[in-house]
């Protein structure tokens, strides 16, 4: 059996378990909080950082994109980096917009003023950058409603990779209060649509110590 190593509010860990739970791979979670910077884990993956697949034939996988291209490889069905080539390739721009550009502008800003300051710093968060991450992530929503607008799916007709990295970055920022979802009626009804997945279901029953998420949050009909 698999183990994942990850804390609740890790978006990349949830976009492995995205995965993992629309293919059907069974796997352990092992809490582990990156910022402690255990000796085991460092062992592991000197970067430090969450997720961290391990298990089966001594294997270890590091970094969510070189594991989800791993069981894109091995557990070829049902495809989430699927069509042709240039097809795959506008998958994986989303994947790293989400990824890197949204993950850095909106949600390690708000991981940072509204989780870690709580949990490791217990100081309070600062509100000219929670409103500026809130800011910047509403100009993405803009973005996700024009591709939904000409679009089934974020990346064309079927859902793929790139829907699941953008769920994960954009449920975080969900749980954290980050995203304001008025006036963004075509993302909203995309991401209702991800939360009713069973993939998606045991990622809204998880709560981080001390953050408590908006009530809206594990509602679909929200």
């Amino acid at each position: 059996m698999w183990q994942l190593f990850q804390f609740p509010l890790c978006p990349f860990s949830r976009k492995v378990r995205l995965l993992l739970g629309e293919k059907g791979v069974g796997y352990d979670l092992v809490r582990e909080s990156p910022w402690l910077r255990r000796d085991e884990f460092l062992d592991m993956n000197p970067a430090g950082q969450t997720p961290v697949v391990a298990g089966e034939g001594g294997i270890t996988l590091i970094h969510s994109q070189a594991i989800c291209e791993y069981f894109e490889e091995t557990c070829p069905r049902p495809p989430m980096i699927v069509g042709s080539a240039t097809e795959r390739a506008e998958i994986r721009r989303l994947v790293a917009l989400f990824d890197e550009t949204v993950h850095n502008e909106v949600v390690a800003p708000l991981m940072s003023e509204r989780m870690l300051k709580r949990i490791v710093l217990r100081t309070s968060p600062d509100a000219k950058a929670l409103r500026e991450a809130m800011k910047i992530a509403n100009t993405h929503l803009d973005y996700v409603d024009w591709l939904l607008d000409h679009r089934r799916w974020l990346a064309g007709a079927v859902l793929s990779l790139a829907d699941l990295a953008a769920a994960a970055q954009i449920s975080v920022a969900d749980y954290l209060g980050g995203i304001d979802w008025r006036g963004h009626e075509r993302t909203k009804e995309w991401y209702a649509a991800l939360k009713s997945r069973p993939s998606f279901r045991p990622l809204l029953s998880e709560r981080m110590e001390i953050v408590t998420p908006p009530p809206h949050y594990d509602k679909v009909d929200f």
